[in-house]
Formats: C-alpha cells, sequence, structure tokens
C-alpha cells in the first residue's frame, strides 16, 4: 500500500503510521459513527478510510514553513555533511534532467524528489548534532572528571559519619553529570560516523543513477536504486529520530557556527 503513496510520503514514520492501532481504530471509529449517524455502510465506509488518511497524512514530513536548508549555520563537520549532501542531490537532478524523456527519466525524477527529502532529513542531523555537541562543550568533561578527583579526595579526608554522607552524594551527582556528558559525547560521535557513511552512500547512488541514465535499453531495471535510495532516506530519518530523542528537542534551533 505504501509503494502508493508519493515518495516524499514513503517514509518509516508513515509505514509506521498505516498499520498503526491507532489509525485502524480511528478508522473503525469513523465509520461506526458514520453508521450511528444514518449513513449506508458504504458511505460510512469512505468516512472511516477518510479518518484512517488523515491519520496518516499526519506522519507525512514537512519541512518547516519558512525553513531552509543552510549549511554555513552549523559548525563543522555537520556543515561539510550538509554541503555534500547537497552536492550529491544537485548532481542526481541535473542526471535525471539530462535523461531521455520517457520512464527513465520519469523514475530518476521521483529518486531525486525522494533525495531532497533525504537532504532535508541530513540538515536536520545536523542541527540536532550541532545542538549536541554546544551542549557537551557547556558541560566541560574535563573540568567534570577533575571535580569528581577532588570530591573523592575530599571523602577521603573526611573526619565524620555526616561529612563522608555528604561526599558521597556529592560524588553521584558528579558521577550523574559525567555519565550524561559521556552518553552525549557518544551518540554525537556515533551520528557523525552514520552521516559519514549515509553520505558516502548517497555519493554511490548519485554514481549509478548516472550510468543507468547512459543506458539506451528499451527496459532498464531501477528498482535495485529505487530501493538503495528509499532505505537511504529512511536510515537518515532514524537517524535524525533517535538524535530528537537524545537532544529532547525536536526542532530545536542550531547554534551558529563559530
Amino acid at each position: 500500500m505504501i509503494e502508493r503513496l508519493p515518495a516524499r510520503a514513503r517514509t518509516a514514520a508513515v509505514a509506521r503510521a498505516v498499520a498503526a492501532p491507532s489509525s485502524v481504530l480511528l478508522a473503525g471509529a469513523g465509520t461506526a459513527l458514520a453508521i450511528l449517524g444514518g449513513l449506508p455502510m458504504a458511505a460510512a465506509a469512505v468516512v472511516g478510510a477518510a479518518a484512517w488518511a488523515a491519520r496518516v497524512a499526519l506522519a507525512v514530513p514537512r519541512r518547516p514553513e519558512g525553513e531552509r536548508v543552510d549549511p554555513s549555520s552549523v559548525a563543522e563537520p555537520w556543515r561539510s555533511f550538509v554541503r555534500e549532501a547537497l552536492q550529491a542531490r544537485t548532481r542526481f537532478g541535473q542526471t535525471a534532467a539530462r535523461a531521455r524523456s520517457g520512464p527513465l527519466k520519469d523514475r530518476l525524477g521521483e529518486m531525486a524528489r525522494r533525495l531532497d527529502q533525504g537532504v532535508d532529513e541530513c540538515w536536520r542531523i545536523a542541527r540536532q548534532g550541532a545542538v549536541l555537541e554546544s551542549a557537551l562543550d557547556q558541560l566541560d568533561v574535563a573540568e567534570i572528571r577533575r571535580e569528581l578527583d577532588q570530591v573523592r579526595a575530599d571523602k577521603e579526608r573526611a573526619s565524620g559519619d555526616g561529612e563522608r554522607a555528604s561526599m558521597e552524594r556529592a560524588e553521584q551527582a558528579v558521577l550523574g553529570q559525567l555519565a550524561t556528558a559521556e552518553r552525549i559525547e557518544l551518540v554525537s560521535r556515533d551520528a557523525r560516523s552514520r552521516l559519514r557513511a549515509l553520505n558516502a552512500q548517497l555519493d554511490e547512488a548519485v554514481a549509478r543513477g548516472v550510468e543507468l541514465s547512459l543506458q539506451t535499453g528499451p527496459s532498464v531495471d531501477l528498482s535495485p536504486l529505487s530501493a538503495d535510495v528509499d532505505s537511504l532516506v529512511g536510515e537518515l530519518e532514524s537517524l535524525r529520530q533517535a538524535l530528537e530523542e537524545t537532544s529532547g528537542a525536536p526542532g530545536a534551533a542550531s547554534p551558529s557556527a563559530p
């Protein structure tokens, strides 16, 4: 069913919404209410389908109004990741535009529009990554470790049970800060690594698109490339969602580049 949706709507979030229990329940509730309202069964089914479609539509990704992809507004290495994604998308679009009119050109055009969403996801990942690294800078891991060493030294010198208990509470608090900082650092490092790999896959998809666009046979099989593009965009979406969950602020503004 999801294969029939527009390219922009073929995302993991939409796929989940299609079969989500909430979507099914909403469709059933819409149908039931229509029947109770006196509509015939066929019309009630249409109402239920419309309720389901409205629920799925909410999952279709949209770029916030007025937002534009601006690599210069985030620090390195995120800036380079976004620029590379934009350049790859431009090359793919140029390849689609140069292809001969017909099914091949149409399919390449669909994939180019799908890659537009991939660029959006890359941009949002870069913004969230920059937010995480800004938070990490504010935490100052080196200073936290120095504070932990000092607290532990003070605990060793504590002269009474009360003072030792206070130092133990202080130690746990500092350990909590350190655990948070290390978790953010790990997520950020993993995001950089994964985004670098996904950008390499994007470049590979562009190269394959160029190669396929040069073929003149009557039936050029674009299915593997299309599947890879969908998988790539899906991975970018999953990475972006993971980062948003870590930062706790989806859509938060990114810090300015230095």
